[in-house]
């Protein structure tokens, strides 16, 4: 038996970028972005501003750069990333997505629980509301509809 280098289990491939929502994926591709220079940074702007014009994207910009920056102040541990072109989607990824959307979708419980992952608990009220404003505004610049209400089954097996 070797002795490998343990990975971060934040950077455990847990599905593919292909499979999540819009919202979800941009947020990850977005993270990546952000947190790949400044180059790609001022890329991800100029990409917000030619689709959806210099207000609502400068607005969005600056949400998802709050957040990503209270995740790296105040984060448990570095935020691990996929490169990227890569199209696996990481554990730190997927929580940070699912984070986003949950927020924006008003499912505030779940998003403080995964708000805790990734910051200390005393922060996750804070990094919720940052999550909440940011991923708003990244649902009206993705274009993405909230999701219909439906009733809750009484099982949440889905297979």
């Amino acid at each position: 038996m070797s002795a490998a280098a343990p990975q971060s289990r934040g950077g455990v491939t847990v599905g593919t970028l292909s499979e999540l929502p819009a919202l979800e994926a941009g947020a990850v591709i977005y993270l990546r972005h952000w947190f790949s220079g400044a180059e790609t940074r001022e890329q991800m702007r100029r990409d917000f501003e030619a689709n959806f014009g210099p207000e609502m994207a400068g607005a969005a910009f600056e949400a998802f750069g709050c957040l990503c920056n209270f995740c790296a102040a105040h984060g448990r541990r570095p935020l691990v990333r996929h490169g990227m072109a890569c199209n696996c989607l990481g554990a730190d990824e997927n929580c940070f997505a699912n984070l986003l959307a949950s927020a924006a979708e008003g499912q505030q419980d779940d998003a403080q629980i995964l708000a805790s992952l990734i910051v200390t608990p005393r922060k996750a009220s804070e990094l919720t509301q940052l999550a909440s404003d940011c991923g708003l505004l990244m649902r009206q610049v993705l274009g993405v509809q909230p999701p219909m209400q439906s009733a809750r089954p009484a099982t949440a097996t889905l297979h």
